[in-house]
């Protein structure tokens, strides 16, 4: 009597565990990590999912994340996964303006420029897949909750966070001198040319970087782009009266006033 008790018991047990991961699999997106959080909204404990991993039916990729195994990891979900950690993270600089269609070079897989308001790290799973940079900035006077310009990608459902391409551009344009050439940033702002100069305008007013105004303001004006022909210099932050000269890769960067 205790072995048929003791067989049944073994038996429900599977045919819950079995249940569970059927329910798994079906709720879960081909492409997208999942989290211990995740998988306790489907009932799946710890020790349970700890169970699939040894058995194969779930791939680990770090503490507390998995993946269906064998599975080809997309980027938007695993951004997607990332926004729930780093407070503000969103696809910015030049990799937003590429989203956008604007570029110049053309590399196999270029690196992911990404952007946020707490400093953090990438965690390796993602990184190994998605060559990328994580930078924190604070180029905005805004709150971390609700970003100047920042939305999901195309205003799509279930896409992760990208700037604007106005305030893509002033990513890129603050990262001169850091990272970013000033010849590739001088080719982008010249192919911006349909740019909303209103909300470029509101960016600018509350755009905590003078190098970042001036470069704007500056490269905007060299290429006689029609929204610099719209943007007045005296109610933007462009600092003192005085030249601005910095170092750059590409030598001496001086900016008028």
């Amino acid at each position: 009597m205790k072995y048929f008790l003791k067989s049944c018991i073994n038996r429900s047990m599977a045919t819950i565990k079995q249940s569970k991961l059927n329910s798994l699999y079906t709720r879960l997106v081909p492409g997208a990590p999942l989290t211990s959080e995740d998988l306790s909204t489907l009932g799946i404990s710890a020790d349970l999912a700890v169970h699939y991993v040894r058995a194969g039916w779930l791939t680990r990729l770090m503490r507390g994340v998995y993946c269906r195994p064998n599975d080809t990891l997309a980027l938007h979900p695993s951004l997607l996964l990332l926004e729930r950690n780093l407070v503000g993270l969103h696809v910015g600089g030049k990799s937003a303006l590429d989203w956008y269609g604007l570029r110049q070079y053309v590399s196999q897989q270029p690196l992911l420029h990404l952007y946020g308001w707490v400093a953090g790290r990438l965690p390796g799973w993602f990184i190994e897949r998605f060559p990328a940079e994580y930078h924190r900035k604070r180029l905005f006077d805004e709150c971390p909750d609700s970003l100047l310009y920042v939305d999901s990608f195309e205003k799509r459902s279930g896409a992760p966070q990208v700037s604007a391409p106005e305030r893509a551009l002033l990513e890129m344009l603050s990262d001169i001198g850091v990272r970013q050439s000033m010849q590739e940033a001088r080719e982008l702002v010249e192919s911006a040319y349909n740019l909303r100069a209103d909300v470029l305008r509101e960016l600018l007013q509350r755009c905590t970087s003078v190098k970042t105004v001036r470069l704007c303001l500056q490269l905007g004006c060299e290429g006689a782009l029609p929204w610099a022909a719209k943007l007045d210099p005296a109610t933007l932050p462009t600092g003192s009266d005085r030249l601005w000269v910095s170092k750059s890769a590409d030598g001496l960067l001086v900016l008028k006033p």
